[in-house]
């Protein structure tokens, strides 16, 4: 399972014109889920997600978790984040997870994140989302797990 974090000031999902996902200041996360991805590599990756110390302290350093801020969480789909890029030049998606496992998995991962942590928003999976952000830094890390 792959996370691209990236701290925002905003940030928001559309479909077909529509939004269905925004948030305030806090964290967009760009989740990809790998075929032999499951419920306990979700745990651990939102545990990370939740508790990476992104946000600026007091003194300027990055010693704050999204709870610390009262920060907001969007998480969007993201298949093409596990591509195998390594060689050629076009994308492998091999290690991708099925489109049923994938979406079974980012559904299990936002129902944990929503019990968890509560200031939640999605996109949409399967959709063709347009992602808006003001990534504040800019701070961005790719999280693996």
């Amino acid at each position: 399972m792959k996370g691209l974090i990236q701290r925002v000031k905003h940030a928001s999902v559309t479909v077909d014109g529509e939004v269905v996902g925004e948030i305030n200041a806090g964290i967009l996360l760009l989740l990809g889920v790998e075929k032999d991805d499951d419920e306990q590599k979700a745990q651990k990756m939102l545990d990370k997600v939740l508790k990476y110390r992104i946000f600026p302290d007091d003194a300027g350093k990055m010693n704050l978790g999204l709870a610390d801020i009262e920060g907001e969480l969007l998480i969007v789909p993201q298949f093409t984040l596990v591509a195998d890029t390594r060689k050629g030049l076009r994308p492998s998606f091999s290690r991708g997870a099925s489109p049923e496992h994938g979406e079974n998995i980012y559904n299990y991962f936002v129902s944990e994140a929503r019990g968890r942590y509560g200031k939640i928003a999605t996109g949409q999976f399967g959709a063709d989302m347009k992602v808006e952000l003001l990534n504040d830094g800019p701070v961005t890390f790719m999280l693996d797990v």
